[in-house]
C-alpha cells in the first residue's frame, strides 16, 4: 500500500468522530483488505520489537506489550465482521472470504512464533516469583495458555497441519453463516387469499401485508425470519400452511443447491478432531472444555443427564397435555412439530387466559426500550442519553452515552431493531471496541444490540411479544457486562470470559420480565394508557412454568447434538440426519420431520462461538436462577445486591476466575435447586 493510499483510507486515518466510533459512511468494502493487510503489517513490526529485544522477559515488556500489539487491526476487524452479520451486502460477503485467511494465518503467525512462545515460556516458568496483581496472574496464564492451544509447542511440521486447518475452519464458518441467511432470505409465504389467515392476529396480517407490499406483491407475506415465522406457527389456523413454513425452515441449509450446508457440517467436525488430536487432545471437546467451568465432557454429560431426569417427567406430562387438548379440539392423529407452537398457545391461552398477542398492546417498543434502560438506572445507577451525532452503520440504529454518576460517559450503546435482508436472523450482544485501561485512563467500550424485533405498520407501532421483550433482556444483560467492565487488559473485559461463564449475566436479566413489581412500572397499553391488570400480571407468573419440561429438553437436545458432534473419535461418516436423531432421541419428544435436519442451519456451533460450549446455556441457568434467588430474598431491585453483582460478576469480566466470582456474590458455591424450582421440576 502507498502511504497515499494509506492517506485516503477511512479506516486507516485518525477517527476525528465522536468517541472516536468509526466513520461508517465513509468506508466502503474495497476500504477493507488494504487497510487490515496494513495493520498486520505494523502489528508485524510490534511482535517483531518483542521477540528482537535483548531485555530479560518479564511481565512488562513481553506479556503486557502482546497485549497491547495490533491495536490497529484490533480497531478495524469489529467494524468488518460486525457489518457482516447486521447489515451485510454481497460485497462485504466476498471481502470477508478474502480476509478472513489472512487473519487466521497472522494469528497463527503469532502462536506459532518460537522466540515469542519461548519469551512467554519463560515469564510463565517464573510466575511463583512475581509480585503481580490477581488480574495480571490471569493475563500471564490466558496469554500461555493460548500458546500451547495454539500448537506453539509442536514440531515444524505438525505447526503446518495446525495453520492449515485453522485457515481452513475460519473460512468454512463463514460459508456456513452466509448460506443460513442466503436460506432464510430464499423462502417466502405469498398469500392472497382471507381464507388462507385464518386465526392470525390483526397484528401479524398488518405486518405480512406490509411486507408485500414493500415487494411489490398484492396481499400478505410470510418469511422465515422470527418476527414473521413465529406467530405464524402460534396462530395461523391453516395446518397445511404450517406445515409448509415449518418444512421450510427445517430444511435450511438441506436442499441440494448451492447453499447446502451438510458438507460444511462433516468438514468442519472432522477438522475440529484433527486441530484436538494435533494438540493431544482425544477429541474437540476435551480441548475445548479445559478452558471452561465444566472442565470435561464427563462432566457436561453428567450435568445435562442430571437435567434431563430432572425434567423428563414435566416433558411427557407437557406432550400429554397438549395431546389430550389437541383431541379435545377436533385434532385427529398425532401432534405433529408444526402443531405444537399452534396448540401450546391455544392451551396457555385456556389455562392462563394470556398470550403474546393480548400482551403486545401494552409493550410497545419504545415503552420496553425505556423501561429495560431503566431497569439498568434502578439497579446500577446509571443512565442512558440519544447522541444523534455518533456515527452509525444504518439508519435505523440508534447510539447512546451511557452516564455514571461523577463517573462521567463509561460506554457508548448502540440499538439496531429490526430484520433487514443483511442482518442475520436471532438476536446478540457484540463490541466495537472492547473496554480497558490506559495509562490509567478508561477506554470506553462500544457495545451494540442486534435484533429482529416486529416492525411497525401505518396503523399500528412496534409492538413486542413477551417473548421478545424477554430477548431484549437477555442481550441487555450482555450488553451491560461489556458497558460497566472495569478491567486493565482489553483481553480480559467484559464477556471474554469463560463460555459457559458469559450467559449468566444475560439470563439473569430475563427473571425481571416475569415480575409484576417491575412490569407494573411502566407496562402500558399503547393505545388507552391502562397498566396491565392485575390478573393478567398474576396469570403471566402462573404461566412461567408452561411447557418448561418440553423447552428444557428441547434444550438439552440441541446440547446433547453439540457433544456429540464434538465428542466423535474418528472421521464423520454416513448420514448426518441419522446421526442427528439417534443423539437427540434421548431429549425427544415428538416424531421427527422427514426431509428436515438441525446440524445445517445450526450458527451457533458452525458459525458462532459455541461448539462444545452449547450447553452453556442450561450451566448458566443454575447460576442466574441461584444468583436471582438472592435478589428475590432481598427485594428485585435492591440497590445493595444489585451493586455487589455489579462489582463481583459485572466489573470483573475474565480477570478472576468465574466460580470465584460466583462465590463472591452468593457467598456460597451454585447450587441447581433454584433451577428446579423456578422451572417446577420435582426430584425423583
Amino acid at each position: 500500500m502507498t502511504a497515499n493510499s494509506t492517506q485516503l483510507n477511512p479506516l486507516l486515518q485518525e477517527w476525528n468522530t465522536p468517541f472516536k466510533i468509526a466513520p461508517f459512511g465513509l468506508i466502503t468494502p474495497g476500504y477493507y483488505r488494504p487497510a487490515i493487510e496494513y495493520a498486520i503489517e505494523a502489528a508485524r513490526k510490534e511482535i517483531d520489537e518483542i521477540t528482537a529485544s535483548a531485555d530479560e522477559p518479564d511481565f512488562a515488556n513481553t506479556i503486557e506489550a502482546l497485549e497491547r500489539a495490533g491495536e490497529l487491526l484490533n480497531r478495524i476487524t469489529p467494524v468488518l465482521f460486525n457489518l457482516n452479520s447486521a447489515d451485510t451486502t454481497p460485497e462485504l460477503q466476498a471481502v470477508i472470504q478474502e480476509i478472513s485467511p489472512l487473519l487466521t494465518n497472522f494469528s497463527n503467525d503469532i502462536t506459532l512464533n518460537p522466540e515469542l512462545f519461548r519469551k512467554v515460556k519463560a515469564v510463565h516458568d517464573r510466575i511463583e516469583l512475581m509480585d503481580l496483581t490477581p488480574e495480571q496472574l490471569i493475563l500471564l496464564d490466558r496469554k500461555y495458555k493460548g500458546f500451547v492451544r495454539g500448537g506453539a509447542a509442536l514440531a515444524d511440521a505438525e505447526k503446518e497441519k495446525f495453520r492449515a486447518i485453522t485457515v481452513e475452519m475460519s473460512t468454512l464458518s463463514l460459508k456456513f453463516e452466509e448460506n443460513v441467511l442466503a436460506e432464510t432470505n430464499d423462502f417466502e409465504l405469498h398469500l392472497t387469499s382471507e381464507d388462507d389467515l385464518s386465526g392470525l392476529p390483526e397484528g401479524v396480517r398488518e405486518a405480512a401485508s406490509a411486507a408485500a407490499r414493500e415487494k411489490g406483491k398484492e396481499g400478505w407475506l410470510f418469511t422465515l425470519h422470527s418476527p414473521s415465522y413465529i406467530p405464524f406457527m402460534q396462530y395461523s389456523d391453516r395446518r397445511d400452511l404450517r406445515e409448509k413454513m415449518l418444512r421450510a425452515y427445517g430444511q435450511r441449509g438441506c436442499r441440494g443447491n448451492e447453499h447446502d450446508n451438510r458438507d460444511l457440517v462433516v468438514r468442519l467436525a472432522d477438522l475440529r478432531l484433527q486441530l484436538a488430536l494435533l494438540l493431544g487432545y482425544h477429541d474437540y471437546a476435551t480441548y475445548a472444555l479445559e478452558e471452561r467451568m465444566a472442565s470435561t465432557p464427563g462432566k457436561v454429560t453428567s450435568f445435562l443427564n442430571d437435567l434431563l431426569v430432572a425434567s423428563r417427567p414435566a416433558g411427557m406430562r407437557d406432550l400429554s397435555d397438549i395431546e389430550s387438548f389437541a383431541k379435545e379440539n377436533g385434532h385427529a392423529g398425532r401432534v405433529e412439530r408444526w402443531d405444537w407452537a399452534y396448540f401450546s398457545e391455544k392451551l396457555r391461552m385456556q389455562r392462563y387466559n394470556i398470550d403474546d398477542e393480548a400482551l403486545r398492546p401494552y409493550m410497545t417498543l419504545e415503552k420496553v426500550r425505556e423501561a429495560v434502560l431503566g431497569l439498568a438506572t434502578t439497579l446500577y445507577g446509571i443512565t442512558f442519553r440519544e447522541n444523534s451525532d455518533i456515527p452509525l452503520y444504518n439508519d435505523e440504529v440508534k447510539a447512546y452515552e451511557v452516564h455514571d454518576g461523577l463517573k462521567g460517559i463509561i460506554a457508548i450503546l448502540m440499538l439496531d431493531f429490526h430484520p433487514r435482508k443483511g442482518k442475520s436472523g436471532g438476536a446478540w450482544m457484540t463490541g466495537f471496541r472492547e473496554q480497558s485501561t490506559e495509562k490509567g485512563s478508561r477506554i470506553l467500550p462500544v457495545v451494540s444490540l442486534v435484533m429482529n424485533f416486529t416492525r411497525s405498520t401505518p396503523s399500528r407501532p412496534s409492538l413486542l411479544s413477551h417473548s421478545e421483550m424477554n430477548t431484549f433482556l437477555h442481550e441487555f444483560g450482555h450488553a451491560l457486562h461489556g458497558m460497566l467492565s472495569d478491567c486493565t487488559y482489553e483481553s480480559l473485559a467484559g464477556t471474554n470470559v469463560k463460555r459457559d461463564f458469559v450467559e449468566l449475566p444475560s439470563q439473569i436479566m430475563e427473571n425481571w420480565a416475569w415480575e409484576r413489581e417491575w412490569l407494573d412500572t411502566w407496562a402500558a397499553h399503547y393505545k388507552t394508557g391502562e397498566k396491565i391488570p392485575e390478573e393478567i400480571l398474576i396469570k403471566l407468573k402462573e404461566s412461567l412454568t408452561y411447557n418448561e419440561g418440553y423447552s428444557c429438553m428441547r434444550q438439552l437436545g440441541f446440547a446433547l447434538l453439540d457433544m456429540a458432534w464434538h465428542t466423535l473419535h474418528e472421521p464423520f461418516s454416513g448420514d448426518i440426519t441419522g446421526f442427528e436423531r439417534r443423539v437427540m432421541s434421548p431429549a425427544e419428544i415428538l416424531p421427527p420431520v422427514d426431509g428436515t435436519c438441525m446440524s445445517v442451519s445450526f450458527g451457533h456451533l458452525f458459525a458462532g462461538g459455541y461448539a462444545a460450549g452449547y450447553y452453556g446455556y442450561k450451566w448458566a441457568e443454575v447460576l442466574d436462577a441461584d444468583a436471582f434467588s438472592l435478589f428475590r430474598e432481598r427485594g428485585i431491585l435492591d440497590r445493595e445486591t444489585a451493586a455487589s453483582f455489579r462489582h463481583n460478576i459485572l466489573e470483573r469480566g475474565g480477570s478472576r476466575e468465574p466460580d470465584e466470582l460466583f462465590r463472591s456474590f452468593r457467598g456460597r458455591e451454585p447450587s441447581i435447586d433454584a433451577l428446579i424450582e423456578r422451572s417446577g421440576f420435582k426430584r425423583s
